[in-house]
């Protein structure tokens, strides 16, 4: 290849110095047509072919590589076709005779051009981007894969994220109301992939039906909802973004916490701080977010209740199934129809529009989850099952409790057991630590019944002394102490004067 100094000189000295192509092959040794070509441009142009040349081999079969390289698009890229497996199907299959490098080439110009180009988009404010990513953490001192749901404003770059235990629909719509929370307003649209929690079938002509939980929630606060292409992720590039810049700077390392909400507070503090970031030499967040606040709608006057409600029954032992777990509830509801009502953190379950359960949330499966004094009533009548009473199980009590337990079975036996799960019972009504202080008291005292445990826990709560009424209590004897009268003394008197008397005249 000629250098640019050897196509300076040339130019000059033909088109400045005025020398003839001839003359200036002849100084410089190269060929005229050379010289006509230095001409025609400033610097070596490299070399160029006017078209791809065609194989005389390879030719024959291009069309049906075309084919098998059209149809790869609407299979699974792990199973699409190689260029040595493209190359293995034209020899058994074609009776292609050449060699695998002209295959190798032709498949990799055909994969270039058939790699798609993107629009630069410009985003106006007052629109939002939602998805979920996946990461791993601490929580509790176990490790677990958690899912965590972001938000992103396209105009501003804000953004919002919160972890969840599992990727639930009232994961999703919790998601929404927190981050509608933190924006101060709910935006004017959400461009969403067609995730199964939104989107519940997409029917012909690809229009959505959307999920019940969703609709809810989109009739609650009135955004407006778009939606990608299917297994087109590059739609929404701005929430796939902060997906990964969340877990590259929030997750990494591997956070430890001690529960999801601790978890979510730090978040919470760490996308309030980027909004001091300046990206890409622009203002920062926090200003370009004023532009998208003032875009969004109000907040409506309450917010969303991000619950999946399940209609259901009571069962024979007082347990309401959801999720294939099993939640306890009163025995007096038992055989009811109820609503469970499952949130991100709970389960509650209400009957009539009341509460009348609330439990923890479990993620597992087959688990029985039990409170203990939703049977304490049933087991008041059945009171040789508590022993055997699997909801008690694990029941933390204080040692006091179980020596009334004893004492209390061995002066009055079945009774005693029956009187013992009444002292339970008053758990019902105030706090375990506070029955087992008045156990506790009872015990010093050696009042060892429940009228007596009851009554000393009123007297502490209302700050008094015990004073125990024992009209109560007909089976203990009575007994009657009545007044002094004082002129019985002058009896007492006169009795001890004639005793004196009476030993005198004895001696």
């Amino acid at each position: 290849m000629f250098t640019v100094e050897l196509y300076a000189g040339i130019r000059r000295a033909v088109m400045v110095d005025g020398l003839s192509r001839r003359e200036a092959a002849k100084r410089f040794g190269v060929h005229r047509n050379t010289i006509t070509k230095m001409l025609q441009f400033s610097v070596p142009p490299g070399y160029r072919r006017r078209e791809r040349p065609a194989s005389k081999k390879l030719g024959p079969y291009m069309a049906w590589i075309d084919k098998v390289l059209e149809a790869d698009r609407s299979v699974h890229k792990k199973q699409r076709h190689t260029a040595h497996r493209i190359f293995e199907r034209l020899r058994a299959e074609e009776g292609f005779s050449g060699g695998y490098t002209i295959v190798r080439q032709y498949v990799a110009q055909a994969t270039q051009r058939a790699r798609e180009m993107f629009v630069p988009l410009s985003h106006r404010p007052g629109h939002a981007q939602a998805d979920f990513g996946q990461a791993d953490g601490y929580i509790a001192g176990k490790k677990v894969r958690f899912h965590y749901f972001c938000m992103d404003l396209p105009h501003s770059d804000g953004g919002f994220v919160k972890a969840y235990p599992a990727e639930t629909a009232e994961a999703f719509c919790d998601g929404h109301v927190a981050a509608f929370d933190f924006f101060g307003g709910v935006p004017q649209s959400i461009l969403y992939d067609n995730t199964r929690l939104a989107v519940a079938k997409i029917v012909k002509g690809g229009r959505r039906l959307r999920s019940h939980m969703f609709a809810e929630l989109q009739s609650h606060y009135l955004f407006d909802d778009r939606f990608g292409r299917p297994g087109k992720g590059n739609d929404k590039g701005k929430v796939e973004g902060l997906v990964g810049y969340v877990r590259r700077n929030f997750m990494t390392p591997l956070p430890v916490a001690d529960s999801f909400d601790a978890l979510n507070a730090r978040f919470l503090d760490a996308c309030a701080k980027r909004r001091q970031a300046i990206l890409r030499g622009q203002s920062a967040i926090g200003e370009r977010m004023q532009a998208d606040t003032s875009a969004f709608m109000p907040l409506p006057p309450a917010p969303y209740d991000a619950c999946h409600k399940v209609a259901t029954r009571v069962s024979s032992m007082s347990l309401v199934r959801y999720k294939n777990n099993d939640y306890s509830v009163p025995t007096r509801h038992g055989h009811q129809e109820v609503l469970a009502k499952g949130y991100v953190d709970r389960v509650e379950i209400a009957s009539r529009g009341e509460i009348i359960a609330t439990h923890v949330r479990s993620y597992g499966k087959a688990e029985f989850i039990y409170n203990p004094l939703h049977y304490l009533a049933l087991l008041e009548h059945k009171s040789k099952a508590l022993d055997q009473a699997a909801p008690l199980d694990g029941w933390r009590l204080a040692e006091c409790i179980h020596r009334l337990r004893r004492l209390m079975e061995a002066r009055m036996g079945n009774p005693g057991r029956r009187e013992f799960i009444q002292v339970l019972r008053l758990m019902e009504d105030f706090h375990q630590h506070q029955v087992e202080e008045a156990v506790a008291q009872a015990l010093q005292l050696g009042a060892i019944s429940f009228d007596a445990v009851k009554m000393l826990l009123l007297a502490r709560l209302e700050n008094r002394p015990a004073r125990l009424d024992l009209t109560f209590y007909p089976y203990l004897p009575a007994a009657t102490v009545g007044a002094t009268d004082p002129r019985a003394y002058l009896g007492l008197i006169a009795s001890a004067g004639e005793n004196t008397a009476s030993v005198g005249s004895f001696a």
